[in-house]
């Protein structure tokens, strides 16, 4: 199939992340959470970048693609929480919300998924993607934005499988 004959939504700009599952472990997990490029180039970009260039792990060897599952989730564009920090994990909703927390030159994003994966109540969810950030836990108590956005998640059952949406 040619990117010409995708449908129309590939076409647009959204933000995405290409993650890769070896063995039901991470292996890779790279993408954009901003909408800056049509839906095809980020998902292309993305792919090989968390083959490639995900700095947690080495470069996927060809021996490895057949053992790799990819899931693909489509995000919709951050919104900053405007909340009280104390009340910031009553607006977080697990299974639903992603997070990326910034503050100076850090920012950290967890995908919705994450957070049900690791069983993760929204203050832990709050706190780890701060960490992920290479902030202090309790950074969203303490001045970080917080924004949150959705997901869609398309993921291969097994490698080379079919592809299933997740709810």
């Amino acid at each position: 199939m040619k990117t010409g004959d995708l449908p129309e939504v590939f076409r647009e700009k959204r933000g995405v992340f290409v993650t890769l599952h070896k063995d039901h472990d991470l292996r890779g997990c790279i993408g954009y959470p901003e909408p800056v490029m049509a839906l095809v180039d980020a998902i292309l970009d993305s792919a090989v970048g968390a083959a490639m260039h995900d700095p947690r792990f080495p470069p996927v060897r060809h021996e490895e693609l057949e053992q790799i599952a990819i899931e693909v989730t489509v995000l919709t564009p951050p919104v900053k929480i405007d909340a009280n920090p104390w009340d910031l994990p009553d607006h977080v909703k697990i299974g639903k919300h992603g997070l990326i927390v910034k503050k100076g030159i850090h920012q950290g994003l967890l995908l919705p998924q994450v957070a049900e994966e690791w069983g993760f109540d929204s203050e832990e969810f709050l706190s780890q993607t701060c960490v992920k950030a290479g902030l202090p836990p309790d950074a969203w108590l303490t001045g970080a934005a917080v924004y949150s956005f959705e997901g869609r998640i398309f993921a291969e059952i097994e490698p080379s499988g079919d592809v299933v949406e997740n709810d």
